[in-house]
């Protein structure tokens, strides 16, 4: 079976991993080299057999760690040319990495196939991403999005895992300290998820087929675990739907490591 590991996930950091027989991908790393390294450790995986490393967008909660995690290393990095290029002409990643336009078309990462799909959000460039295994096992991302269109949700559904963001409670953010501004671009179309956004699309996936989700990018300010699981439980009881053994869903934690889940 192939693995899906979050390392850390929230608005102060991301990277997860994708992992088959031992070699494995990265996604995004807004957190530092030292962590990152650590929790690939603590995993047991070998940086040797790291293949690549997916970008989805420029925010530093997503690159922070990648010029020095990368300074001794030549791994590849893909990612939209437009994220490449405002990375490469701020020194964000090493002179000596090979940096990959997506062309939304599909590519290989070693022993993985990936598609890029371009989502909403106030950056110059973001994207989500469906992964498959060499031995045909597929899971989709995305982790930064204002709203999602059936393109996005075809993106996300028929595979053995889906990961969706659902970064924020609505009344949470209403009532919390951030400037409006703040709140506004948060919750616009070029912002983030709600947590009844994720839900809702959460419990779409489940009446397409898909039986595995994980909900990632949760605020670290308007959100909480148990509002995103119990906006989810609630959505999906009112569609006839129980979230248990058939139909797994799991929040992906912020500063630590996400029990791997199979897929």
């Amino acid at each position: 079976m192939a693995r899906y590991i979050s390392l850390y996930s929230g608005s102060s950091g991301n990277c997860s991993v994708v992992e088959e027989n031992g070699k494995f991908i990265l996604i995004d790393m807004g957190k530092s080299a030292r962590l990152t390294n650590k929790a690939l450790t603590e995993l047991g995986l070998d940086i040797k057999n790291l293949q690549g490393i997916l970008v989805s967008h420029e925010h530093t909660d997503h690159t922070a760690g990648l010029k020095v995690f990368l300074k001794n290393l030549r791994v590849p990095v893909y990612t939209g040319w437009a994220t490449a290029d405002y990375l490469t002409a701020r020194d964000m990643i090493p002179a000596h990495i090979e940096v990959n336009d997506i062309d939304f078309s599909g590519f290989n990462i070693g022993d993985f196939y990936v598609k890029g799909f371009e989502t909403p959000h106030d950056s110059v460039g973001c994207m989500g991403f469906r992964i498959a295994t060499e031995k045909g096992r597929k899971m989709s991302i995305a982790t930064d999005l204002g709203f999602v269109t059936e393109d996005i949700f075809n993106s996300l559904r028929n595979v053995d895992l889906s990961v969706v963001e659902s970064n924020y409670d609505v009344q949470m953010l209403k009532e919390g300290p951030y400037p409006y501004y703040l709140k506004t671009r948060i919750a616009s179309n070029h912002g983030h998820l709600s947590n009844i956004q994720s839900a809702q699309t959460t419990i779409r996936l489940i009446e397409s087929g898909v039986n595995k989700i994980q909900l990632c990018h949760l605020s670290n300010n308007n959100n909480t675990p148990s509002l995103a699981l119990e906006r989810v439980r609630k959505t999906a009881l009112d569609s006839g739907i129980v979230i248990g053994n058939d139909v797994q869903v799991k929040v992906n934690r912020r500063h630590e490591i996400t029990t791997d889940t199979e897929f």
